[in-house]
């Protein structure tokens, strides 16, 4: 046997549990990026923000649901 450590696999789904109760960045596919915390997703990786802010400006918006067809990349902040 090796003492060398085997990686451990990360789970894109298990990246984005973690973040629940975060602030993450959503990337959406038609060019628009919202900051805000995440609350919750399916198995869809349809995703409800709350507290939320558009990138390039805009009214802030209490509450939010993300179509996850839609959602081209999710940073953790």
């Amino acid at each position: 046997m090796s003492d060398e450590t085997v990686p451990q696999t990360v789970l894109p789904l298990e990246v984005i549990d973690r973040s629940v109760g975060k602030r993450v960045r959503v990337l959406m596919t038609g060019d628009k990026e919202f900051n805000g915390k995440l609350i919750g997703f399916d198995d869809y990786v349809n995703m409800v923000l709350e507290d939320v802010t558009e990138v390039d400006g805009g009214a802030p918006i209490k509450k939010m649901l993300l179509n996850g067809g839609h959602i081209a990349m999710i940073v953790p902040e």
